[in-house]
Parts: C-alpha cells; structure tokens; sequence
C-alpha cells in the first residue's frame, strides 16, 4: 500500500448502529482434507462486542484467520460491508485488511520501541503525515486506553495487562471499522481482566467502535460481550448463537449451558 494513502487520516467512521459489517456464508474450513467448521453461517453487526467462543479444537482461531484475509476458506464466502474477503487479492485485500485492527493473544509488541513508537509505527508506515501529526494521534490513542502517562516506556516495563490494553491502542493507530482482539484475557489475573473488559466496554460505548473478540473466559464473556456464538468441536460449527447471558440461563442445548456454567461433562452411561 502506498505510503500516502488517504485512509489512515480520515478519523473514525462509525458504521450506523445495527448495519451488517461481517457476514459469513457456507464457510467449509479444514486441514489436510479433515473438515474442522461445515456450513457456517454468521452475521457481526456496526457496534455490538461480539464472541466467538468454544472449547479447545473448537475453530475459533480458524475462523478468526478467515475472516481476517489470512486463510481462504475451502469453500464458503466472507464479505466485510458487502465486499468480497474470499475472492479479493492483492492490493484490494489490502484495502480492506487497512479497515481492520487486530491485536493476538501477545499483544505483539516491539521490545525495542516505547509505547508510542509502537502505536505509531503503523501510521509511520501507511500514512505521509507530519511528525507532529503522527505523535499526536498515538498519544491519542494511548490514552483511550488509559495509558498516555506510560508513553516513553518500554513494553518490558509495564505490566501484562497494560501491554494488552496498548496492543489495542496499536490496533487502533488507523481508525480501523472493527477491532479483532484474539484472547485478549489471556495469561491476565482476574483484576486486570476486569480492567481490560472495561476498555472494551467503554471504547464500544463511547466511540460506536465494533468488536470480535475469540475467548475463553466466562467473566470477561458476560462483563463485556453483547453476543456471541458458541462453536463445538464434534458438530463442527456453531450450536447457539445470541446474549451469552440469555444462553447460560436459558438454552434448550445442555451442551451451551454446561459450558456458559462451566459445568464439567456428564460421564457416558
């Protein structure tokens, strides 16, 4: 992409509450001719904090690759605002990857750079603005996430969960339509996962900004998603899909409610 594209300085656009921004058709994923998701169907709507969750071997990560442009489907089609992941190559996958933020389970900090040449690492490279310019929407960045007092250090000299929250100020550098964050609870105790689901919450409320978000973990699930949908590994796709919430209390699947309770399997007769 060149280094003068405009898009990265438009400043955030928020899709109008309720308009479909992902939809997923038919996706046939696997490995080595072994299916791992068959026939799944799914939408994500402009400002909900939508869930994908599932026990280990489930295709969370595997959906996740897809709809990111990382992995074509075997079969299937993934449209992000009506346009085409699947059948996109070159430099129109890569206009639409520029409306993504993504931040994996690491965070994938640089060791080497502050938190504001992390954050500003990507407007470096996708945008000619100004120096100043540039500093100012990093800053920026970093104190939607609660961090503008921790600019100048290192990712080594703050803690897990603040290198998560600044993953998210990076993933945010371009004002992208919607925020991936992959595990974001991972390897966090329990007060900073609360932290970290707060962010969330409020970047979402307070900013119109839409979510996908793969987990495991039941607090933050009920804390900070609106909906979400539940993959299973023997089904091979999804077998509930709505408020995680109304899920745990009142899905006819004994499969979702177990898993919403985190009630370890019955035993086979």
């Amino acid at each position: 992409m060149a280094a003068n594209d405009p898009l990265a300085a438009e400043g955030p656009k928020p899709r109008p509450p309720g308009e479909v921004l992902i939809s997923v058709e038919k996706l046939y994923a696997g490995y080595d001719g072994t299916a791992i998701l068959d026939d799944v169907n799914f939408q994500i709507r402009a400002g909900e904090v939508f869930g994908i969750l599932g026990g280990s071997g489930g295709g969370k990560s595997t959906i996740l690759k897809h709809m990111i442009g990382l992995v074509p489907p075997v079969r299937g089609a993934i449209r992000f605002a009506g346009e085409d992941i699947v059948g996109a190559d070159g430099p129109a996958l890569e206009r639409i990857r520029r409306r993504f933020g993504v931040m994996y389970q690491s965070g994938a900090l640089f060791g080497s750079m502050t938190l504001l040449e992390n954050v500003r690492l990507p407007i470096e490279v996708y945008t000619d603005l100004p120096e100043e310019a540039m500093t100012l929407i990093a800053r920026m960045k970093l104190a939607l996430v609660g961090l503008d007092a921790f600019t100048g250090h290192l990712p080594s000299e703050i803690s897990g969960g603040m290198q998560k929250r600044a993953g998210i100020a990076r993933a945010m550098a371009l004002d992208p339509s919607i925020l991936f964050l992959d595990e974001p609870s991972s390897g966090l105790d329990p007060i900073t996962s609360a932290t970290l689901d707060a962010t969330v919450r409020r970047l979402a409320e307070s900013l119109g900004m839409t979510f996908v978000i793969v987990t495991h973990d039941l607090p933050s699930v009920f804390a900070s998603l609106d909906r979400v949908i539940l993959l299973d590994k023997k089904a091979r796709g999804i077998i509930a899909e709505g408020d995680p919430r109304d899920l745990r209390d009142n899905s006819p699947d004994a499969r979702v409610r177990a898993f919403l309770r985190r009630e370890p399997e019955k035993a086979a007769a």
